[in-house]
């Protein structure tokens, strides 16, 4: 076998491989996160909880980079439409859009395990500092700052023949490999997330000694567990993403091999894929480690869908039986 068909079957694997598991994230994903706001937001233990806000932020960017992301892989390779080939505009609308909302959706994963290091701390003064008002703010600053931030590839980046639309300004891929990549969504992100849902773990394990409600109690030591499980989900996932996009753009020049070529674009598709599968299995990771959260969900879902349609029934049986009355009356008065 030639090495340009070996190649040839090579980048035919990577391409189905895109397409069936980029139509299995994005609708698990979609449907994972529309679950996840419905329930932070519709059972009354999460209201005014700040680490239940972060969560519902998280989900709503998590939608957004599923959206994006997965729709334009679907495309690509589904139907061999990659807009960002051709169109400049999309080309940084779509590298603007991608940066920002991950960037973002990382800090508030940050928050949500600071904010639960601080609500179970023992010191008074450190709980005091977690508060639903100081998420909503932390959010909206994180949100206007890296949007500010990433404006810098609306202007960077360009389509070239042989490479497509990439990043060609040396000064600038060496600040998106060195600096975003690897600091930004890379080791910062994890070690904050890590030390502080760790230090709130150590917490929630000293957490009885303290006189407080037991829902309270139990309301931490969940969002703990779940946080927790949350980072170290992803840690394992962003990691093989993070060091084949430093490998990408460090040899971005380098490689002419049709079979190298070929085996970077399948690794590329499985991190991708990895990557992709952290923003859309936070509903199905808390259903498999939370037990109360699975008892949750189903307090939301079957319970009270089940009385809102029962109300409804009630409602229409109440206006069927007012029509036939009126019905009758109306009879009544044209026999009399």
């Amino acid at each position: 076998m030639s090495s340009l068909s070996t190649a040839q079957l090579i980048l035919n694997a990577s391409q189905q491989y895109t397409i069936y598991v980029s139509f299995i994230i994005l609708f698990s994903g979609v449907f994972g996160h529309i679950a996840n706001i419905f329930v932070f937001t519709h059972h009354t233990i999460f209201r005014g909880n700040p680490s239940a806000f972060y969560l519902i932020a998280e989900s709503i960017l998590d939608l957004l980079e599923l959206t994006i992301v997965d729709t334009a892989s679907i495309a690509i390779h589904g139907f061999g439409n990659d807009l960002t080939q051709t169109s400049l505009l999309w080309c940084k609308l779509r590298a603007f859009l991608t940066q920002s909302v991950t960037v973002i959706s990382l800090n508030i994963v940050c928050f949500a395990a600071i904010d639960q290091y601080l609500s179970t701390s023992y010191h008074p003064y450190l709980r005091q500092k977690s508060t639903i008002k100081g998420a909503k703010i932390l959010t909206t600053i994180a949100t206007i700052f890296w949007i500010l931030h990433n404006t810098l590839s609306l202007f960077l980046l360009e389509i070239q023949p042989k490479y497509g639309c990439n990043i060609y300004n040396q000064k600038f891929r060496y600040y998106v490999t060195y600096f975003y990549y690897l600091i930004l969504i890379g080791i910062l992100p994890i070690t904050i997330s890590t030390f502080f849902s760790i230090l709130a773990y150590r917490n929630v394990r000293r957490i009885v000694r303290r006189q407080m409600p037991i829902h309270r109690r139990k309301l931490d030591q969940q969002l703990t567990a779940m946080i927790l499980v949350r980072v170290g989900f992803l840690v394992v996932m962003i990691l093989p993403y993070l060091l084949q996009q430093i490998y990408t753009l460090s040899t971005l020049t380098h490689t002419d091999s049709m079979i190298s070529h070929a085996i970077l674009q399948l690794f590329t598709a499985i991190t991708i894929s990895l990557f992709d599968l952290n923003y859309a299995g936070s509903f199905y990771l808390f259903l498999i480690t939370s037990t109360r959260f699975r008892r949750q969900v189903k307090c939301v879902f079957i319970n009270k869908c089940w009385r809102v349609y029962c109300r409804q029934g009630i409602r229409q049986n109440q206006v069927a039986t007012l029509v036939q009355c009126t019905t009758s009356e109306f009879d009544l008065q044209q026999i009399q």
